[in-house]
Parts: structure tokens; sequence; C-alpha cells
């Protein structure tokens, strides 16, 4: 038995979910597995318990459909032993804006934004009445790199991160951490979604050095982790412009650029 809290994972049949299980179960940890793969997380969940002693719940759900959604919500609002939310599933979609169809549009942000939302919607209540908790929500940072041309995906990633950041600050004074992560390109499945070949990219980084570097993140209890950046100094940057931009949105006339010349 443990006293740890036990850790729900989305996503975690495989790549960055299914290494947050292992690296979690090594810790000591049990584990609430959701994917749409029964067959994979059932071979993880009886690898993690004769490597570690890990006792592995495993639901099978889809999270870009509302069954699925609200099946993990169930449990998550009903069972106390679960302190760590990882919202970690999610997905791309191939080709540009142009070509992507209305049904692929809402499938990705049903799964990349809705579900996160939801899950962390409902474990929240229970955290703060608790006074303790954590949510992982792995964003990416192509929501930052609008350049990129990933319309719709950037996108979801940008309202991952923007949750994140309003969670932390309206539940942080109640006891609960709430951590985004930024990997960049990282070596997992999402790729054959993306219709684009592993052999044609470089700076990959592998799934494991991604994941560690989170958890060091998420012990320092870093609001915001981005794996591959070398220079803190340049988020921190960024953070300051942002917070120096506030003073200006209060004021009640346009600024004098916008004004009609007399």
């Amino acid at each position: 038995m443990t006293d740890l809290p036990k850790v729900l994972i989305t996503g975690a049949s495989s790549g960055i979910g299914a290494t947050y299980a292992e690296r979690f179960a090594a810790r000591g940890h049990h584990l609430v597995l959701v994917a749409r793969r029964k067959e994979r997380m059932a071979e993880l969940a009886a690898v993690l318990s004769e490597k570690f002693g890990t006792q592995t719940d495993i639901i099978e759900a889809d999270l870009a459909d509302t069954v699925g959604i609200e099946t993990v919500e169930n449990r998550l609002r009903s069972d106390a032993t679960i302190g760590i939310l990882v919202n970690n599933a999610g997905t791309t979609i191939p080709g540009h804006f142009v070509d992507q169809t209305p049904g692929d549009i809402a499938s990705l942000i049903a799964l990349n934004t809705t579900s996160v939302a939801r899950l962390a919607n409902a474990v929240a209540p229970r955290f703060a009445q608790a006074g303790s908790g954590a949510i992982i929500n792995i964003g990416s940072v192509v929501g930052l790199v609008p350049e990129f041309g990933q319309s719709i995906y950037g996108a979801t990633k940008a309202f991952v991160l923007y949750l994140s950041q309003a969670l932390a600050a309206e539940l942080g004074p109640k006891g609960i951490y709430v951590q985004a992560v930024l990997p960049a390109a990282t070596r997992t499945d999402i790729w054959a979604s993306a219709g684009v070949d592993l052999a044609n990219l470089t700076g990959l980084m592998e799934v494991g050095d991604m994941v560690d570097a989170a958890l060091v993140g998420f012990d320092r209890k870093e609001p915001v982790t981005i794996p591959p950046l070398p220079e803190a100094e340049l988020w921190d940057a960024f953070q300051q412009a942002r917070v120096a931009l506030r003073p200006g949105f209060g004021n009640a006339l346009p600024a004098a650029r916008y004004r009609a010349t007399q």
C-alpha cells in the first residue's frame, strides 16, 4: 500500500501518457489509465505491476466523445484517492486549414480543449475542498508560434496554456498546483496522425527525456515548463511583457493612435 495520491492519466496507451505512467509508478503511485486502446493499457499495467507493484485501473474512453468524457468525470468526482490529474490526451489532423473538414476540426477541438477543461473542472472542487491536488496539462510550444501554420492544433494548445495559467491563479490559493507543460517536437505517435514521416524530422526529443524534464518542473512547482527551452530568462521576459500590457487595457477611451485626427 502507498499513502501517495493516485494519478489519473489520459492518453495513457502510448507516448507521453504511457511514460508518465511509468515514471509515476516508479515513484510509488497507483494509477488510473484512460485511453481508447484498452489492450495497450493492459499490457502497460502488467509491466508496471511486475516492475513496481503498481495497482492500475483502466478506463477505455474516447475523450473526443461526450460519453467518454462523462465516464472519466464521474471517476474524478467520486474517487477521493486520485490526487493528480495528467491531462495528456490530444491529437492533431493532417493538412492545412483550408483542407481540413468541419468534422475533423470539431473532433480535434473536443479532444484537445473540451476534455481538458471538463476533466479539470470535474476534479477541482474536490481538490479545493481537500486543500491539495495537482493538475498537469500537456500543451505545446506550437501554441506560442502561430507562424508554424498549424492553425487549429496551435489554437487548442494556446487554450491549454491560458487555461492552465488562469487555473493556477484561481486554484493556487486553494492549495492546488497547476502545471502547463509545453513540449516541442517529441518522438510520439502524434506524427502519424499529422501524416508526417519521422524520418524527415530533425531535433526530435525522446519522450523519456521530455517527461523527465517535465517532472523536474513538477517537483519545483513551476507553473509553466518548457523542456527544450535553454534560457528561462526568455520565458520570464515574455511573461513580464504580457503583464506590462495590462494597465493599458483599463482605459475608457481608445488609444490616441486610433482617434480620428482633428
